[in-house]
């Protein structure tokens, strides 16, 4: 896998969340914010979307053309072929966008990415990023599991309409959310308003920077103090007074293992790969960064269900502890099975 050619690669965003929270404004704002970028949106539908057809420029029968540029059209159930044709068309995309309906579950959308040898030939998944209600997450939570799966799923989760929630809902509905998935970056938002750069071109996918998957604990009340100095992504962790305890999902965890020890390569891979073969359904996200024994090289790794994806990365660096670091989120995950597993993988 030569990073040369991912480079060249256009990035896909698969864009997810449920109806209402915010997904629309977001894409209306990249379909008609001047950013001098062209962008293509695979959407769904045109009428659940609601574009503003002021700003339709030549509209054929599947694709729009924008007025900034951009291009907008329906997937109609087959996201392969529009990729097919998008890829076509003459002139580069900067980028494709590709929304999920709001009940949908990302994976296979994610999984196209990595199936598909035409489609991946010419593409990469860039990050899945799912728009969620502050003021109602907490209730679809309870009753939708395509919510929770969304939610576990993001590598970036926009937190929306944070003005209609009072401050103590805002820090319980995060709980929440980290309490299924510890390692998206969490933005908190109104009115869908971002700024592009943190939605797009995230690189989330790619081995090489899955740097930081040092899982973020709201609340230090599992008696470890949580060292927060590494934290450079400038979340703010104060925001657990009032005596919020860590939320334990029902039935979507997260596991996170690690070890100062090296690995045996020859016993980590089989017992990886047996993992996700036998519980890869309820595996929803999977990422790594490895140290084997007599390996100079850092090994990351990271899955979308049965599907994994893993490759040498650089060099440990002098004086870098050699820490081995996984994270699985799912659901149901045999937790003691797991840990076990990884502990008889010590070299």
């Amino acid at each position: 896998m030569t990073t040369a050619s991912q480079t060249e690669k256009i990035p896909v965003t698969v864009l997810t969340g449920y109806l209402g929270a915010g997904k629309t404004t977001l894409l209306n704002r990249i379909l008609s914010e001047p950013h001098g970028k062209k962008y293509a949106v695979i959407v769904n539908e045109f009428g659940e979307i609601g574009i503003d057809n002021e700003l339709v420029v030549n509209a054929d029968e599947e694709v729009f053309e924008m007025n900034n540029g951009c291009i907008c059209c329906t997937v109609r159930g087959d996201l392969v072929r529009i990729i097919d044709g998008l890829m076509r068309r003459k002139g580069k995309f900067d980028a494709i966008i590709v929304e999920t309906t709001g009940l949908a579950d990302p994976a296979p959308v994610a999984q196209t990415f990595f199936m598909d040898e035409n489609v991946g030939a010419k593409t990469r998944l860039d990050a899945v990023v799912t728009v969620a209600d502050a003021k109602w997450l907490k209730d679809r939570l309870k009753d939708a599991p395509e919510a929770k799966n969304q939610i576990a799923f993001a590598d970036v989760i926009l937190l929306n309409k944070t003005d209609l929630v009072t401050p103590g809902e805002l820090a319980e509905v995060e709980a929440r959310i980290r309490a299924i998935n510890p390692y998206a970056k969490l933005h908190r938002t109104e009115r869908s308003k971002i700024a592009l750069d943190e939605v797009l071109g995230r690189n989330a996918f790619d081995l090489d920077r899955i740097l930081d998957i040092e899982p973020e604990f709201l609340t230090a009340d599992d008696g470890h103090n949580h060292d927060h100095d590494h934290d450079h992504h400038g979340h703010d962790h104060h925001h657990h007074h009032g005596g919020l305890k860590h939320y334990h999902d029902e039935d979507m965890q997260s596991i996170s293992l690690n070890t100062a020890k090296p690995l045996d390569a020859d016993k980590f891979f089989p017992w990886v790969q047996d993992l996700v073969a036998t519980e890869g359904k309820d595996i929803l996200r999977s990422k790594g960064i490895l140290s084997f024994k007599g390996d100079p090289e850092r090994f990351v790794f990271q899955g979308v269900h049965m599907i994994l994806d893993g490759d040498h990365q650089r060099k440990w660096k002098d004086g870098e502890e050699r820490t081995s670091r996984i994270v699985f989120i799912g659901r149901h995950l045999p937790e003691e099975k797991i840990r076990k597993g990884f502990e008889s993988c010590i070299a």
